[in-house]
């Protein structure tokens, strides 16, 4: 039985393919999934923008729907995910001196905002400030300085930017479809939070997101993220490569890659064949397996590799001893493991999220990483997840920002 005075937290995943909701219920270290809604995007977006509000708002609502009926909740509010090719996250740093030696929250508080004192076009929207690491003067390495003493404080900051136009119709989609927006959360932190273990975190890890219209990247070291960045290439160009090689209509190229797909033409059969259907009133097509696989291969290759000089370019793919983990919707293509080994030369795994009760067996999918991240960074938001009906006042004040009243 759910207890209706436990907080309740709700995470609003707006992919490019899909439309992901799950209701959560919090009890001490439990997070018990209570309803889930699951729906196609009908072409509301591409490569993570909006390009059509009504389709999306659509979406929205069929998928809010679908949670709300099996959970028994109506919702009001949500944690919601936020990646495309727009996002750009940069370093930056701040320098203070500590007014009466020991440093307090206060310090923090204005080393942090100084960091932020650095040059954003007025067209972007800062949505993340992620402290890194401060320096208590010549200390470095320091994850919280309050009660330290010392004269010169600093910290080095991950900011994450938007573009505020695209803020603002996902908040204006959100809207429309009944929800408050409690935060703003982008979507590779989230899916962190839901298939990353603290361990791989401290030792270094990379994690890449693989979904439909964006790969997204996130790296951490010692701890914290060093690096994020979004690819525009996703599950939807590999299913694009398929109906042009094989001369199929998209949906079926679709169910041919989840069916028979695989990136790494070593592991498939050379004597497997395919049932491809033709466009039109032609006749289906008996064509060999590998064909499929080596469409696939090529993209793939291409896709890491794009993500490789990401790595490379960010300076930490040398610090990455818990190596590679690769989630998302796109993720579950056979041979992509091993691929991955290949191109990157560093240890793969495929991650699903883990550690929730109630409803797992519709979620332990790592088309879920994202949704079920954003239900765990709620869960730690003290003081917001009981207000599930409402937004932080924190948040509608960036509301107001963005669009001006």
């Amino acid at each position: 039985m759910t207890a209706k005075n436990n907080p309740v937290v709700v995470g609003l995943d707006i992919g490019t393919t899909k439309i992901y909701v799950v209701i959560a219920e919090l009890s001490n270290d439990d997070i018990k999934i209570l309803g889930v809604g699951k729906q196609p995007s009908l072409g509301g977006l591409k490569k993570g923008i909006i390009t059509n509000v009504e389709s999306t708002v659509t979406s929205i609502r069929n998928a809010l729907n679908e949670a709300e009926l099996m959970s028994g909740y109506q919702i009001k509010s949500a944690y919601l995910g936020i990646a495309g090719s727009h996002i750009k996250g940069i370093n930056s740093n701040g320098l203070i001196t500590v007014k009466n030696k020991e440093i307090t929250q206060e310090d923090v508080t204005r080393v942090i905002e100084a960091a932020q004192a650095i040059n954003i076009p007025s067209d972007r929207e800062v949505i993340h400030v992620l402290p890194q690491e401060f320096i208590v003067d010549d200390q470095n390495g320091i994850l919280d300085p309050v009660g330290m003493v010392g004269m010169r404080l600093q910290v080095n900051v991950h900011i994450v930017t938007s573009s505020k136009s695209h803020l603002q119709n996902l908040i204006k989609c959100a809207t429309r479809a009944g929800i408050n927006v409690t935060d703003i959360v982008l979507q590779p932190i989230a899916s962190s939070e839901s298939v990353l273990t603290a361990e791989e975190k401290e030792l270094g890890v990379a994690l890449v997101d693989f979904g439909g219209g964006t790969t997204d990247l996130a790296i951490y070291v010692e701890g914290t993220l060093k690096h994020t960045s979004i690819v525009g290439i996703g599950g939807n160009n590999l299913t694009n490569d398929i109906a042009l090689g094989l001369k199929t209509p998209m949906s079926d190229a679709e169910r041919l890659k989840i069916e028979h797909g695989c990136c790494f033409s070593y592991l498939v059969n050379k004597e497997d064949t395919i049932d491809v259907p033709s466009v039109g009133d032609r006749k289906p097509r008996k064509l060999p397996r590998h064909i499929l696989s080596e469409i696939l291969e090529a993209r793939v290759e291409e896709m890491l590799n794009i993500i490789d000089l990401e790595l490379i370019k960010s300076g930490y793919k040398d610090k990455l001893a818990s190596g590679i983990v690769i989630t998302g919707g796109s993720s579950l293509i056979n041979g992509l493991a091993e691929m991955s080994d290949q191109v990157f030369q560093l240890p793969t795994r495929i991650a699903s999220p883990k550690g929730f009760t109630g409803l797992t067996d519709l979620v332990e999918d790592p088309s879920f990483a994202t949704v079920l991240g954003l239900i765990i960074y709620g869960a730690r938001q003290t003081g917001d997840v009981r207000s599930v009906d409402s937004m932080s006042e924190k948040f509608m004040d960036k509301v107001r920002k963005i669009f001006n009243f």
